[in-house]
């Protein structure tokens, strides 16, 4: 049976919230990097320039096709090497941020599709410039198909910031493993850790599903999301 130790359990807790605190601000920071830059990404897709459409093209692929966890050690310990010097906090959001942008640039990508050829016809003959176009006409039908994918990679940023321990990021699992080292006692810290992810995942995933369900209504999109 397992050796779990109530007070030892509760002992740590404190620290392990605290802790809650750094994952639940990289997985925000690295989030809102991860929109700007992947929104970013979709539209240098989208333009007429072919070199750069194919080389953004490849620079996301290319993302996506190798292991988060590779790319924070790249960014951390190969910058130097090449004159970028950044701390373990700025190196990891730059990493996680770029990792999820190439899967957000996806979801963009989906959604601009998905908007009728008849808007983007509208635009072109009422002589809008691509800034308008995009920002006051394509993007906002754009976004609410797009909400459910954005959603399940919010969820998957934050239960990917772990991975920054190994640059020593002072997040959830950091903490873990520390109290882990000084105690040779890995159960409960361990234990509470996936509590805690799971405590926040869950609501987090149901507010996902609330507000895309609330924004089809206010636009007048439910009842042909259930159709």
């Amino acid at each position: 049976m397992f050796d779990w130790k109530w007070d030892f359990a509760f002992e740590i807790l404190p620290r392990l919230l605290w802790a809650t605190l750094n994952t639940l601000l990289a997985a925000g920071i690295g989030y809102g990097i991860a929109l700007v830059v992947g929104l970013v990404f979709a539209l240098a897709q989208r333009t007429g320039n072919r070199p750069l459409t194919i080389m953004v093209r490849e620079c996301v692929e290319f993302i996506r096709s190798t292991p988060l966890v590779l790319q924070i050690f790249f960014v951390f310990y190969v910058g130097p090497q090449i004159g970028i010097v950044l701390s373990p906090w700025t190196a990891g959001m730059i990493a996680i941020g770029l990792h999820y942008a190439s899967y957000l640039s996806e979801v963009y990508r989906g959604g601009l599709d998905n908007v009728p050829k008849g808007q983007w016809e509208a635009c072109k003959a009422l002589n809008l410039s691509p800034t308008d176009t995009y920002f006051r006409i394509i993007i906002p039908q754009a976004l609410p198909p797009s909400i459910p994918g954005m959603g399940n990679y919010l969820v998957g940023i934050f239960k990917d910031t772990p991975m920054l321990s190994v640059i020593a990021v002072a997040e959830l699992m950091h903490a873990a493993i520390a109290v882990g080292s000084e105690h040779y006692r890995y159960l409960e810290p361990y234990t509470l850790v996936g509590v805690i992810f799971l405590a926040i995942s869950l609501p987090t995933a149901f507010g996902v599903r609330w507000f895309e369900r609330w924004v089809r209504q206010s636009l007048g999109m439910g009842k042909q999301h259930e159709n």
